[in-house]
């Protein structure tokens, strides 16, 4: 590979990486490795000027291959590639090397130690790079169908908006009605709207839609496929039903923890906040006398997190209790009080103003409910108080579906250790997976008021929509080939996939392996289980890796 030319790019990041590590230093010493045409340092190598850079040396020096020492390749690394490819390089002709992570950042009290650990990783870019070859994205078409599994606010927020990009929507929903939680809800905070109307107005929006079928009593018994072309089977009443669909978005939403065995619960005169929605509605509350309770089964070692919503539904019906009586006292017992937000802190503000008593307790010193009483100690008074009750209302979290997990398999989509399904990044694919072509909105991905699930499902119709708009999807080369010489059909490559993207079909040639690109993840695992080594994984070769290992180890200690 004498006549390969590589650039190296090494970047500050600001002072992520210069702060803690000698750049220049690095360049010197990277400019003496076998094959490297050209090492310089950036500032910032993802800035204009950092990838105008790279683009001209592409050009001048006759590079063809690219190195980038920064940050996380997570991030950054499509970028760079695309730099590449507006140069007139492949994009597989490139190599990331993250020196901010797996240096700067773990080793900021060993400047020199680090410097040293950065030139190893730099060589052995340099030498994976150098065995680097071109490759080309696969083409797919894409089924012009969005299937949304889920009929609550979210879901139908979702469909509609889908539909009126012009795309055909199948909406699936388990109950034999839409509105998921809303039906248990007598009005929304904070315009105390009616629920109810906001349902059958989406509901009215759906049936006028000839784009969407609502499929009510239904269930997703079975996902196979990949990105653009899933065939779900859904079980229909009593029939089975094939639909075939490009995307899938989940917003199958929450429900709320009823509070069985918490504060002598007994759903009489000790309630939940979802059975005070309904005595509310039907306005027969007979209680001059409400202590509400909150963060009951939440913020505690079984359920560490806040579910966001329970102050402001408790503020609300604490506001109708006092607006149906004015005489009514009502006590807040609570920990601390979420009203994110200038609106929602205004929200507060009018609570406190109709006469609501608020009295704070920690969770060393929980609430006691006994017969016709609650003893609290008010951390802010100092002392322990005796309310007398006519009615307890315990504000309990929301938790996700039971059944969610069994979805998750169906769909090979991962959920958080509580049940909810877990996005493929927080910041940058908030509601997608990990998986391509199935995204998640509302409730389903964790607890969230109408406003942020509704936002979430405009987004989720966004994302969904570039597929079903291009009409086709481009997947990346990282996959496995299949040597047919080689393959014996013995099956194991296809056990060990979680992707279901290998299978083994009869062939002129007998059973032999076969790739579906589009599904592929690039994990490796087929590829390392195979025992007659008739998988190779494009841009992960054993002589790439194994070059790797080889310059590491010339590396002096």
């Amino acid at each position: 590979m004498d006549d390969v030319r590589v650039g190296v790019f090494i970047c500050h990041c600001g002072t992520n990486i210069g702060g803690f590590l000698d750049v220049l230093r690095l360049v010197d010493y990277t400019q003496s490795l076998p094959n490297v045409a050209c090492a310089k340092d950036n500032k910032y190598t993802c800035s204009d000027a950092g990838l105008t850079e790279i683009k001209n040396a592409i050009a001048e020096k006759k590079l063809d291959r690219v190195v980038v020492a920064s940050c996380t390749p997570r991030t950054h690394e499509p970028l760079f590639r695309s730099t590449c490819k507006e140069a007139g390089l492949n994009p597989y002709l490139f190599q990331f090397v993250n020196i901010r992570d797996q240096c700067s950042w773990v080793h900021m009290q060993e400047r020199e130690k680090a410097t040293e650990k950065a030139k190893a990783l730099i060589k052995m870019g340099v030498a994976r790079a150098a065995l680097l070859e071109p490759l080309e994205e696969t083409e797919v078409e894409v089924t012009p169908c969005a299937m949304v599994i889920g009929g609550g606010i979210t879901g139908m927020t979702c469909a509609l908006s889908l539909a009126k990009r012009d795309f055909e929507v199948k909406l699936v929903e388990k109950e034999e009605r839409l509105g998921g939680t809303l039906n248990s809800l007598y009005r929304l905070y904070p315009t105390q709207d009616e629920a109810s109307k906001l349902i059958q107005a989406k509901a009215e929006d759906l049936q006028k839609n000839p784009k969407v079928e609502v499929l009510t009593s239904s269930e997703v018994k079975e996902v196979k496929g990949f990105v653009g072309n899933y065939d779900v089977t859904v079980k229909h009443g009593e029939n089975d039903r094939l639909l075939k669909a490009g995307v899938i978005i989940v917003a199958t939403g929450a429900e709320a923890l009823k509070p069985t065995s918490m504060y002598s619960y007994n759903g009489e005169n000790i309630i939940s906040q979802m059975e005070l929605e309904q005595r509310l509605e039907k306005g027969k509350l007979n209680a001059n006398k409400v202590v509400m309770i909150q963060c009951v089964g939440s913020r505690n070692e079984e359920r560490a997190y806040c579910s966001k919503v329970c102050c402001l539904t408790a503020l609300k019906n604490a506001m109708l209790i006092k607006e149906a009586d004015s005489n009514a006292q009502v006590f807040v017992l609570y920990r601390d009080i979420v009203a994110q937000g200038t609106q929602y802190e205004d929200y507060y503000g009018k609570a406190r103003e109709t006469g609501i008593t608020f009295i704070k307790y920690s969770p060393e010193r929980k609430p006691v409910v006994e017969k016709g009483s609650v003893r609290v100690y008010d951390e802010l008074l100092n002392e322990e108080l005796t309310i007398p009750y006519d009615l307890v209302v315990l504000s309990t979290p929301m938790i996700s579906h039971h059944d969610s997990a069994i979805l998750a398999q169906k769909l090979k989509v991962p959920v958080d250790k509580n049940g909810f399904f877990l996005e493929a990044h927080v910041k940058l694919r908030p509601v997608d997976f990990a998986t391509d072509g199935i995204y998640v909105c509302g409730c389903a991905h964790w607890p969230a008021d109408i406003s942020e699930s509704i936002s979430q499902a405009y987004a989720a119709a966004s994302r969904a929509s570039i597929p079903l708009s291009v009409g086709h999807v481009k997947t990346e080369p990282l996959t496995p080939v299949v040597n047919e010489d080689e393959c014996t059909g013995c099956s194991l490559c296809e056990l060990t996939c979680s992707f279901q993207a290998i299978r083994v079909e009869e062939t002129e040639k007998g059973r032999k392996a076969k790739v579906i690109a589009a599904s592929c993840k690039g994990c490796g695992a087929c590829g390392a289980g195979c025992p007659h080594k008739a998988i190779t994984m494009q841009h992960f070769t054993d002589e790439q890796l194994l070059a790797q290992i080889i310059s590491l180890g010339e590396v002096k200690p």
